[in-house]
């Protein structure tokens, strides 16, 4: 599975590092790494068990390998696997052809689009319905929120979209795989939010066309805030917003 390479490719790059810091907040999870570097992920807070414990290790993460934290990504278990993706996150080398933007700069929308999201990214989907045909939101939990589809749409919806925005999240709930396979009609199919590893190497393979995450550049900030219960609006300044343009790959268009 994708969240399988990814933790493959990143883990050499472990090798010698330890967890400096971990905060398991209710929006997202951070971790700190010896050498300053932090990496984010979504805290998944509906699938916690009920409990007031989440991990029982709690208070012996600090000073850990940075390898073993990263390996929890392969977990099922929500909270660990948040870990280990921060952690990840946290190893990833900024990629050289990243523009210091957010995703609608770069994601070419026309009149005649249809587009599929996959997971309710508020500040997108006004501007993206004022330049598209149609919008289609699928969320797993869709609550009350008008016009949101259920997550389960997604065979429906997503072979007819031209565009498709997936949440990273979906790395930690293992449905990404099946969405792209999904998406292989879309021209254009972008990875949004913290969550995202910018590992082009990865994505291109899988038919992805854009990745829109962040790079943490204030960690003591993101640490605090993640802390507090933040969430993407609040990291704000402590983070910069990077995209990448993927090449379409051979395997991914076969």
């Amino acid at each position: 599975m994708l969240i399988d390479e990814v933790c493959d490719l990143l883990l050499p790059a472990a090798a010698g590092r330890r967890v400096a810091e971990v905060r398991i907040g209710l929006g997202y999870t951070a971790v700190q790494l010896d050498n300053g570097r932090c990496g984010l992920a979504y805290t998944l807070r509906d699938d916690i068990q009920e409990g007031c414990c989440v991990i029982n290790t709690a208070g012996t993460l600090a000073g850990r390998p940075a390898s073993e934290l990263a390996a929890w990504v392969k977990s099922l278990d929500s909270i660990h696997a948040a870990v280990g993706l921060a952690t990840l996150n946290a190893l990833v080398e900024k990629p050289l052809d990243a523009v210091e933007t957010d995703l609608l700069t770069l994601l070419p929308v026309g009149p005649d689009d249809v587009i599929g999201m996959v997971g309710y990214f508020g500040p997108l989907v006004e501007p993206l319905r004022k330049r598209c045909r149609a919008l289609h939101v699928l969320e797993r939990h869709p609550g009350a929120e008008s016009g949101l589809l259920p997550e389960s749409a997604a065979g429906e919806v997503l072979p007819r979209c031209q565009i498709a925005i997936l949440s990273a999240t979906t790395l930690l709930n293992r449905t990404l795989d099946g969405l792209l396979q999904l998406c292989r009609n879309a021209r254009e199919v972008a990875i949004l939010g913290p969550s995202t590893p910018l590992l082009p190497e990865v994505f291109a393979t899988r038919g992805a066309t854009l990745l829109s995450g962040v790079h943490v550049i204030d960690p003591e900030r993101a640490l605090r805030i993640v802390s507090e219960g933040g969430g993407t609006r609040q990291l704000g300044e402590a983070v910069k917003k990077l995209t990448v343009r993927l090449p379409r790959h051979r395997e991914a268009s076969e």
